[in-house]
């Protein structure tokens, strides 16, 4: 049942392709599926953290700000510091993972709402952006550069740019952390029933406070990934992507009261979306606006199917404990 949101994904994403497939020449082709990826490498590595955030019960509004910070910060050390990237990306992720880690901090600590935290975390992350720089920052060096018009030849002709490649890596690691280990599991049960979680022993505040350090950590290799894709940093990118990266996460499956979630509904949930921006393309008249009126559709009616799909899981455990009762129940 829990499962039966993906599945629908996946056939809203193949009707999707197909329709595509049918009305524009070159559409369905093995190049288009990739760039797939590749255009959207630092959304899928965004989706994957807050995935985990969403299952818990939680939420981020900290991570387009996030991305923007990581990518002012990597361009000024690599411009105006003249620092080896080899340093740079270290740094940077450090960075986002201290403020994740310390958002994470405050909402275990001091009980308070994630919504008002990672909100202060937006605001204090884009108002650093401007502390860097008021103007975009260009990327010029030699590695950044050449990594971004990298090529990695897959099937053929067809290629994956690093950056795409990180992200699917990003999202393997993801997969195995949340299906087999200690850690993963116990995100589930937070999200499930927090209080229980704590009678059953699990370090549910080390988790947690963990869960968001990894959501920060996603944020600022985001961050760089983008950077790679603009070959640029400005205190403006990533404006409102915390709402493309929870609607990803949302039309993926996962359950935005927290306990049931999938990683790779969140990649289906980002194929989406990208579908949805590559059919505007090849269509030509349409403006990029659609594109934020059919994921709001999408939300609406997946958020009801959600509702739909967790009334019909609560009436099946009802009414199986039910029957488990009366035969339990001695014969008169």
């Amino acid at each position: 049942m829990r499962s039966l949101p993906v599945f629908v994904t996946l056939g809203l994403f193949i009707i999707m392709f197909g329709i595509g497939s049918v009305a524009f020449p070159g559409f369905f082709a093995v190049q288009n599926f990739l760039n797939l990826f590749i255009d959207n490498s630092y959304l899928l590595i965004l989706a994957v953290g807050m995935t985990f955030v969403i299952i818990s019960g939680g939420i981020d509004l900290s991570v387009g700000s996030v991305l923007a910070l990581s990518g002012m910060v990597t361009a000024s050390l690599l411009e105006k510091v003249h620092m080896s990237p080899v340093l740079v990306i270290p740094i940077v992720l450090i960075m986002g993972t201290a403020l994740g880690l310390f958002m994470g901090y405050l909402i275990q600590s001091f009980d308070l709402p994630p919504f008002i935290v990672t909100l202060a975390g937006l605001y204090l992350a884009r108002g650093l952006c401007y502390i860097v720089s008021l103007f975009t920052i260009a990327v010029r060096n030699p590695f950044f550069v050449k990594t971004a018009h990298a090529q990695i030849f897959v099937l053929g002709s067809n290629f994956l740019s690093p950056g795409a490649i990180v992200a699917i890596v990003v999202v393997l690691a993801a997969f195995f952390v949340s299906r087999y280990t200690k850690f993963g599991r116990t995100v589930f049960a937070i999200g499930g029933s927090e209080t229980s979680a704590v009678l059953m022993g699990l370090p549910v505040a080390r988790t947690k406070i963990g869960i968001y350090a990894l959501s920060g950590f996603c944020s600022a290799l985001g961050g760089i990934v983008f950077t790679l894709y603009t070959l640029s940093g400005y205190g403006l990118n990533g404006s409102g992507m915390e709402l493309d990266t929870i609607a990803t996460v949302v039309i993926g499956g996962t359950l935005l009261t927290g306990g049931a979630g999938n990683i790779l509904g969140t990649v289906l949930g980002v194929f989406v979306y990208g579908t949805i921006q590559t059919l505007i393309v090849f269509q030509g008249t349409l403006n990029s606006w659609w594109t934020r009126i059919a994921i709001g559709f999408l939300v609406f009616v997946f958020c009801v199917l959600q509702r739909a799909f967790e009334t019909r899981r609560s009436v099946a455990v009802s009414g199986s404990e039910l029957k488990k009762a009366s035969g339990a129940q001695p014969a008169a």
